[in-house]
């Protein structure tokens, strides 16, 4: 059985709510016991089964941030959706708080599609998911694995074990970094044990420094002002466990994606600074692949990283809705 969740009853999202679509919460449990929260978004008026989409992200975010407002909208034109938190942070389950697995948020992706396969309402052989930010990359690797995801959508992605192993721009691609990076991990490690309390870090820095990069200043935009800011997002407050890295430096994502026989759009802001990895990860998929009629690479003109977080006039939604259509036959 789900474990009961302490779920907020009021409306708490970032964005407003739309009067086209019913919006209602939902649990379902993971394969590792952890109950995941989730808004479930369906259209007021439709017939026949739906079309569904899971959505999650960015990485840091929750499900009344950007993959609340994915989902709401992909309802408003005719598909189910769901926005979740993932395992061990929002609404969801899961301790210690604020920890990262590959394995298990993968797992997460695959419990929500096993949860929309479950209801009346859907099409079990038109099942989709959205993946945003770092969360991107999890769905790219969700594909990889889940035959049931005819579908997927990577938007303005991270790919979260290469800037983790790499760091940003692959700046700190070599041995010595990576060592480096291993040494304090594990030193925060024997911190951690001592004090029995995990040290937060990675919350969006505030103040900015003067000299802060634009894509801290747009994170600052986002998370830390009343467009995005949310009490329970980690990128709004303390951040993640500095022992999340130890997953993200050890395991390398996307191995398999050039195998994804099933559809795949990744989408990406011309002028984001993390363009690169959804570049990166589209050659990577196509190259010496079978099928790549059905894998599509969007480069959205004058866009930012975390303008595909909310930006309704540059994320391509008409685009993305085509996409599924054509795809969740």
């Amino acid at each position: 059985m789900s474990e009961e969740l302490k779920l907020t009853d009021e409306w708490d999202k970032v964005f407003p709510k739309s009067d086209k679509v019913n919006h209602r919460k939902v649990t379902f449990k993971n394969h590792f016991g952890i109950t995941l929260a989730a808004d479930l978004y369906e259209p007021k008026q439709y017939e026949g089964k739906l079309s569904a989409i899971a959505v999650c992200g960015p990485y840091g975010a929750v499900k009344e941030q950007s993959s609340g407002l994915y989902a709401q909208e992909m309802a408003e034109r005719g598909f189910l959706a769901i926005a979740f938190d993932p395992s061990f942070t929002g609404e969801s389950s899961g301790t210690p708080r604020y920890m990262t697995s590959f394995d298990i948020n993968v797992e997460d992706f695959q419990s929500a599609v096993d949860f929309l396969i479950s209801l009346d309402n859907v099409d079990s052989d038109k099942i989709g998911i959205i993946g945003i930010c770092g969360w991107g990359g999890m769905a790219l690797q969700t594909a990889c694995i889940d035959t049931r995801v005819k579908a997927t959508i990577v938007s303005t992605m991270y790919d979260m074990s290469r800037v983790a192993g790499n760091g940003y721009f692959d700046e700190q691609d070599n041995e010595e970094a990576r060592y480096n990076q291993r040494v304090a991990l594990n030193n925060q490690r024997n911190e951690d044990y001592k004090t029995g309390e995990y040290k937060l870090a990675g919350g969006v820095i505030d103040p900015l420094p003067e000299n802060a990069p634009e894509f801290l200043q747009g994170y600052h935009a986002y998370y830390k002002t009343p467009r995005g800011y949310h009490k329970r997002s980690l990128n709004s407050n303390g951040g993640w466990a500095v022992q999340t890295n130890t997953s993200m430096m050890n395991v390398r994502l996307l191995h398999y994606s050039n195998e994804i026989r099933n559809a795949v759009m990744i989408v990406h802001g011309e002028i984001a600074h993390s363009c690169y990895m959804g570049k990166d990860a589209y050659n990577y998929m196509i190259k010496d692949c079978k099928y790549t009629d059905n894998k599509e690479l969007v480069i959205v003109p004058n866009a930012t990283h975390t303008d595909l977080y909310d930006q309704k006039d540059k994320i391509p939604f008409d685009k993305i809705e085509s996409f599924l259509n054509e795809n969740l036959k």
